[in-house]
């Protein structure tokens, strides 16, 4: 064996190394991400302190044994295998620093809930074991949220993040005794998943009563700060500027696609250079039930996946489906836009799930009109293509019919949000919006994402307040001021993630442009190429784009 053959073993190895210890570590991703080991299926993990800790050193540890091969000679794509892992490891190594554990209920309530919910979605074991999962997680769900109690410091965690739980946590009960029990189709089963489920809704109900008294003592501070925001652009994403640098791109962007949609939308019956009175008026046109807005969505999303084949796009992934289906009840309280959950990258299985986001059970008229409106039938088109085809569905199951687990598993929301409006720039420029009504909506959920890295950045760097960061969001964009308020809550919550979109796209669409001037294949190889790469940090999938 040659010198470089036994560095590129290394490389190979401590890349198997990394992926058998992520997913033990973290046992409801890898349930989530269809693993059968009972080891993950039947346990929610160390949720102590220490637990946390000896993960963060863990993690630490496997990222100095990668760094030390970062020079090795390699496979290529091993190489970007092991560049993706160590961009992951940095991740988890910046966040630890901040004790995310100490600070946010929301990790232990969202494990409490997810690795319930999903494999009963997905579907990819038979019903009586995941069942017998269900019923042994079950007894564990108590010992999880108290350690959520325990661990929570006023000092650290901030009034904004519990109060964000304290929503999913008071849906708890509901869930777990009437919803999940739903899913079952088995009648004995399901009587026994919601008889066994009563100490578990009892400890949501002990959290929740919790979390509302907790939240008055805080302290904490969510916003994230320019430098760690700073270093999870440049460390992690690997973009080559920072968080001062993307907030002027935001702002840039925002006054091009302005003069854009102005142009636009005079240009429609009715309308006039006031793009947002003329989207206004458009957001009037309305399912009238949400009802209505899901199967209005199902006819949309087979719409696009028809134009998809027809303009020959992609290559779509044999087996692959997308069921288009209302979100799941614990998330409608945090989450007020149309979301996705992908396939499970350890099984064979090409199915995601379009969630269309209904408002919570119980929801007033007006906060049920205020959906519907930003879900209005201008913008469906957009959204669809978004999350569907050839957005996140057609990407995430062409990626996992690549067969290279590791960039199934690790993923960054600038490719895989910025890959899911890139693409929505491309299926309008193949004619996709013919309707000008249909292209002002996609321009308005472009610029959108314009006024999301605007206001990202700018408050958790300290420049806006909640309230400033609202007013924009609701002036700047189209939005309802509920929905308005709904994405400002969750930008506090997930620092970063808001910008991801249009930088993402911005950056994919300058690596299409290079990779079509050099001659390097068609469009549909580009799509093919980088999208079945993975959801990789921008600065590898320019590598492996433009080798």
């Amino acid at each position: 064996m040659t010198t470089e053959d036994s560095s590129q073993n290394q490389v190979a190895a401590a890349v198997a190394e990394a992926v058998t210890w992520y997913l033990d570590a973290n046992p409801v991703t890898a349930t989530v991400m269809g693993s059968d080991d009972p080891d993950h299926t039947m346990t929610f993990g160390d949720p102590s302190i220490e637990g946390y800790e000896r993960r963060a050193a863990e993690a630490a540890a496997r990222l100095a044994a990668l760094d030390a091969l970062a020079g090795a000679e390699s496979d290529f794509e091993d190489g970007i295998d092991r560049d993706l892992i160590r961009a992951t490891l940095r991740r988890i190594g910046i966040m630890a620093e901040r004790q995310e554990w100490r600070r946010d209920p929301s990790g232990y309530v969202s494990s409490a809930l997810y690795g319930f919910y999903l494999p009963f979605q997905q579907r990819t074991r038979p019903e009586e074991l995941l069942v017998e999962e269900s019923l042994a997680k079950l007894k564990l769900v108590p010992e999880v949220l108290a350690a959520c109690r325990d661990n929570l410091d006023p000092g650290l965690a901030p009034r904004l993040l519990v109060e964000r739980a304290l929503g999913q946590a008071r849906t708890g009960r509901a869930f777990l005794t009437s919803a999940l029990p739903a899913m079952v189709r088995d009648e004995t089963s399901r009587s026994r998943l919601a008889e066994a489920a009563e100490p578990a809704a009892a400890a949501f109900d002990e959290l929740a009563a919790f979390l509302a008294g907790f939240a008055e003592r805080c302290e904490g501070d969510w916003r994230l700060g320019e430098q760690t925001y700073s270093r999870l652009l440049q460390d992690v994403e690997m973009l080559g500027y920072d968080t001062a640098e993307l907030h002027r791109r935001g702002l840039a962007a925002w006054e091009g696609l302005n003069t854009e949609l102005r142009e636009l939308a005079a240009r429609i019956p009715g309308g006039s250079a006031d793009w947002r009175a003329t989207m206004a008026v458009l957001c009037e046109d309305i399912p009238p039930t949400e009802e209505a807005m899901l199967a209005e969505y199902i006819a949309e999303t087979e719409r696009a996946r028809q134009f998809t084949r027809q303009a020959d796009l992609v290559t779509f992934a044999a087996g692959e489906e997308c069921r288009v289906q209302p979100g799941p009840e614990f998330l409608r309280a945090v989450l007020s836009v149309a979301s996705y959950n992908r396939p499970p990258a350890l099984t064979p299985s090409r199915v995601g799930v379009f969630n269309v986001p209904y408002t919570p059970t119980g929801s007033s008229p007006d906060a049920v009109l205020g959906r519907l409106k930003t879900n209005a039938r201008v913008s469906m088109p957009t959204i669809a293509v978004h999350e569907a085809y050839p957005g996140h569905h057609w990407h995430l199951s062409w990626l996992a019919e690549q067969g290279r687990l590791v960039r199934s598993m690790f993923t960054t929301p600038y490719f895989i949000e910025g890959w899911a409006l890139y693409i929505e720039t491309a299926m309008r420029e193949q004619g996709y919006f013919a309707d000008p009504r249909h292209e002002l909506g996609h321009l308005d959920a472009r610029i959108f994402r314009a006024a999301r890295i605007v206001v990202d950045t700018a408050l958790h760097t300290g420049e806006m307040s909640i309230e400033e960061a609202e007013a924009f969001m609701a002036t700047k964009a189209s939005l309802t001021p509920e929905t308005a308020k709904g994405e400002v809550n969750r930008y506090c919550a997930w620092p970063t993630q808001a910008p991801s979109y249009l930088t993402g796209c911005l950056e994919i669409e300058a690596i299409r442009a290079e990779y079509l001037k050099r001659g390097k294949g068609t469009l549909k190889q580009f799509h093919d190429t980088i999208a079945g790469a993975g959801g990789l940090p921008l600065g590898l999938a320019r590598r492996v784009a433009l080798r």
